[in-house]
């Protein structure tokens, strides 16, 4: 899974948003609001992954639990599903 090519992450007033562009913006007119965890999240699916590497990952970088670790990127991909953001 990766993220699609008209979501991109930006910077707005200090906060780090998931907009769409291009086509996208028809299916999706909101934005979605990313912690410093969920940024770290996004910036790795810009190419394909999958759900342990992601969490292998966060593991690298951040000190939380595996099961802390899997939970949030389960989560984190949850959203990004349900919000039409991953291929």
């Amino acid at each position: 899974m990766k993220v699609k090519k008209d979501f991109v992450a930006r910077k707005v007033a200090g906060a780090d948003i998931v907009v769409a562009t291009g086509k996208a913006v028809k299916h999706f007119n909101g934005y979605i609001t990313l912690n410093e965890t969920g940024r770290f999240l996004f910036d790795l699916l810009g190419k394909e992954t999958s759900v342990e590497e992601l969490t292998e990952k966060l593991l690298e970088e951040y000190d939380v639990t595996r099961e802390v670790a899997e939970n949030d990127v389960k989560n984190f991909v949850k959203i990004l599903s349900e919000n039409g953001v991953l291929e």
